[in-house]
């Protein structure tokens, strides 16, 4: 799970202890320590500036400090009382520049005349066109600390695209239209850089491995499920295809990949269904069919997320009930399931995919509440689609009539509620294909990574 690193900034001119006609400070000491606690018990690792700032000099030192720290996710500036927006905005503006995000963080209260250091400060920024999130609200408000946060570790999922690489292993597959990239697009957006190979080298790196090195895999495997992995050459090259694909992205210095699976792979070797459960769980944000939109849909939700990601089709959609079924060909990390349906094996199954068969798997995921969403393109340009949900286990009683509606019971079953109009969230739909995250704290998160990236938000 992705930690957000922030520097904390209290800015105010009347400061050092300069008291009011009452004879109170302006700025509130047990205030602003009462602030960063919250920001810390909620999870962001706060590196404090120890000059409250008000002077050009101040402003450039300090943001110019926190420029260079490459380790630096965004900044929170704090009002402490009211300032010269003049003597902040060009330090504010430079610091920026390097795409880190800016919070502006204003705690109501007539004391310290606090608003309208917060209030200054938000109109300067906003004459200028700069990108932040202006907060107003207590330290003491959850809803308020999760805005803060929800930005802070948005901004965090963006530093941490910035000079990846995501690889592309063969081509499109099933005739994918709604997940093809370009690599111009990507490295504009988001700092991406997309890099292809085909699947020569990974499938001789596959063939390459060792029967010592697949019983390791296996002895690990078996922990994350509870019926015994099938002894056959099947089982073998499904485990194969997961080691290489663990070898070949390491050695490529891929931080996440998508992969055709078929035709190709799936035919001439195994399916690639059992490798990608697997490297979903291990972390590592992934997709089929060269479906680069959801590959990063998956690894934003990995990386924001305590849970592994699901992503599998949109099955049925249930209007009356606002019910989503959502059920992957056989790729689904096994911790996900639940105590209904526990992590299993199946074959894939389906010849017209992959007719050199392999392992997949079979589950049903567990109960939680998250959300659904997925990154796509309307006319060329980039949107996300995000509603929450709540995931369910059907009664036990009524689990295989519900499985064998779709005529493929083996293959992982999601059974979710969305929290939205369903009509809303089927016109907003660019794909078959949905990622299920787990986490609440999701929603807003992903509504920031957005905002910080400059791409249309939809959610419902």
């Amino acid at each position: 799970m992705i930690k957000a690193k922030i520097g904390f900034i209290v800015y105010g001119v009347h400061k050092d202890g300069l008291q009011d006609p009452m004879g109170v400070p302006f700025i509130d000491d047990k205030l602003v320590a009462n602030a960063k606690k919250a920001l810390v018990d909620a999870g962001l690792e706060l590196v404090e500036h120890d000059v409250v700032i008000a002077s050009k000099a101040e402003a450039q030192e300090c943001l110019g400090k926190f420029k260079k720290a490459d380790d630096i996710d965004g900044v929170i500036l704090f009002s402490g009382t009211w300032v010269w927006a003049a003597h902040m905005v060009a330090a504010i503006r430079d610091f920026a520049k390097t795409g880190k995000g800016v919070v502006l963080w204003t705690n109501p209260g007539s004391q310290g005349w606090r608003p309208v250091g917060g209030l200054v400060m938000h109109g300067a920024l906003k004459e200028i066109g700069l990108q932040h999130c202006f907060v107003y609200g207590s330290y003491d408000q959850s809803k308020e600390i999760e805005r803060i946060v929800s930005y802070s570790r948005a901004s965090a999922m963006k530093n941490s695209l910035n000079m990846s690489t995501i690889g592309t292993f063969g081509g499109r597959g099933m005739g994918q239209t709604c997940g093809v990239a370009d690599p111009s697009q990507w490295m504009k957006v988001f700092g991406v850089d997309i890099d292809s190979r085909d699947t020569t080298e990974l499938l001789n790196t596959a063939r390459a491995i060792t029967k010592e090195e697949i019983a390791q895999a296996r002895k690990r495997i078996q922990k994350l499920f509870a019926e015994t992995i099938p002894v056959d050459e099947q089982s073998d090259r499904s485990i194969s295809l997961y080691l290489a694909l663990k070898k070949t992205i390491a050695k490529e210095g891929f931080d996440f990949y998508t992969i055709q699976s078929f035709p190709g792979l799936g035919d001439d070797y195994s399916a690639t269904c059992f490798a990608q459960s697997m490297m979903l769980e291990d972390g590592i944000g992934t997709s089929t069919l060269g479906d680069f939109n959801t590959a990063m849909t998956v690894k934003c939700l990995t990386e924001m997320s305590n849970e592994p990601v699901y992503y599998g089709d949109l099955q049925h959609i249930d209007k009356s009930n606002n019910e989503i079924k959502i059920i992957g060909d056989g790729a689904c990390p096994p911790s996900l399931a639940g105590k209904l349906g526990p992590a299993g094996f199946a074959k894939h199954g389906i010849p017209t995919e992959g007719e050199a068969g392999g392992l997949s798997v079979k589950l049903i995921c567990k109960v939680g509440e998250g959300v659904l969403a997925r990154l796509g393109r309307n006319d060329g340009q980039f949107e996300m689609v995000i509603t929450r949900c709540s995931i369910f286990e059907p009664p036990a009683d009524k689990l295989e009539a519900r499985k064998n509606e779709c005529g493929i019971p083996f293959w992982p079953h999601g059974f979710v509620t969305a929290h939205c109009e369903i009509d809303q969230l089927l016109e907003a739909w660019s794909n078959e294909y949905a990622c299920l995250g787990y986490g609440s704290h999701l929603y807003e998160e992903l509504k920031a990574f957005c905002k910080v990236t400059g791409i249309k938000a939809i959610a419902l």
